[in-house]
């Protein structure tokens, strides 16, 4: 991405779009207050983190005994439901549906690839779906000091042993035959990446014409198996973007605040949520809707607006595609592919 002398006005930039991840799909209902259980309640944060400002919200479902629910019967039911209660709000499943163990013990893992690719056929359909790229670890233990998982379930060894544990299947195969379905159906594909060699991953499935919608990004600055939340690592990230590309910062824990601070200083979009952090200063627990508040007021001292639900759908194009790899690339900002016969440098344009 580019930032011309003038990059940093919030008159040049767009409304910030905030993501709220409220469902905390690792942690139990004893671990919090502030995790939904029934339907009702899930629905009621929806609404609560868009009152707040939050214009996206990162979707995962429990079950009425509160673990994570792996029914697609049951999201289907969340989601007619938030249709109803959020209309505006753009709706984006997490693509693993849920990672957490079933008991004490067991492995915190994903599902199989072809329960995942049924996000595909949800209904009613999310606007996105998050994908990882490329098999990797996924060690959210490892930048998680004793004091931030005090009095939850992660301080205990069997669980924190499975996540330290846990892993991301994403290999070739599952990545190109879940973008063409989601793309068959009009989903868009939320790309959550750890570092710029994944970023490289998916510029070569743009350049191979495998999706050919609008490249929408999480940073994942997690550590264990991603980039840790050092901002040496969110800028070289943000410099390999292409300037086409819609790009939410992500992190975890008391780390998240002061990164998307300064991502609302330059003009990216944020994401924050119990899923992600359940800390304001150091011992305090924030609520969902707290962090929102907090960005906002974040936000407004910048004097950048709060993007509105349409303006949400505009920045994150949903619903767009396009027809060719070459207007595809071009939409995205990257280089054209070089044509048969061409030697030195490719150019934006002819």
């Amino acid at each position: 991405m580019h930032f011309l002398d003038d990059a940093l006005f919030p008159e040049h930039q767009q409304p910030l779009v905030i993501t709220a991840a409220p469902y905390g799909p690792e942690f139990l209902p004893s671990d919090s207050d502030d995790i939904p259980v029934s339907m009702d309640e899930q629905v009621q944060k929806a609404v609560d983190c868009w009152n707040a400002g939050a214009t996206v919200l990162h979707v995962h479902c429990r079950e009425a005994d509160g673990s994570g629910s792996k029914r697609l019967s049951m999201f289907n039911e969340l989601l007619s439901r938030l249709r109803d209660a959020v209309p505006q709000m753009v709706l984006q499943v997490g693509g693993s549906i849920s990672f957490a163990p079933e008991g004490e013990g067991e492995s915190a893992k994903w599902l199989g690839d072809d329960t995942r690719h049924m996000l595909a056929e949800l209904d009613p359909k999310p606007d996105q779906v998050t994908i990882a790229i490329n098999t990797n670890q996924m060690n959210v233990t490892e930048l998680m000091s004793a004091d931030d998982v005090a009095g939850t379930s992660l301080a205990l060894p069997a669980y924190h042993h499975a996540y330290r544990e846990m892993w991301i299947p994403s290999g070739p195969d599952f990545v190109e035959e879940h973008l063409r379905r989601l793309q068959k159906n009009g989903v868009q594909a939320m790309f959550m990446l750890g570092d710029p060699g994944q970023l490289e991953s998916v510029e070569r499935l743009y350049r191979r014409g495998i999706y050919t919608g609008p490249l929408v990004l999480n940073w994942v600055g997690i550590g264990g198996g991603a980039d840790g939340p050092s901002p040496y690592n969110m800028m070289e990230f943000v410099r390999r973007c292409p300037d086409g590309a819609v790009l939410t910062i992500e992190s975890m824990m008391r780390s998240c605040l002061p990164l998307n601070t300064m991502a609302i200083a330059m003009g990216l979009h944020v994401r924050c949520g119990i899923e992600d952090n359940l800390w304001g200063r150091k011992g305090e627990r924030l609520t969902s809707v707290q962090q929102i508040e907090q960005l906002v007021r974040i936000s407004r001292e910048l004097y950048r607006e709060i993007a509105s639900g349409q303006e949400a759908r505009r920045i994150c194009r949903i619903g767009e595609f396009y027809s060719t790899t070459d207007e595809t690339l071009a939409k995205v900002g990257w280089a054209p592919n070089r044509r048969a016969g061409q030697q030195g440098f490719t150019q934006l344009a002819a």
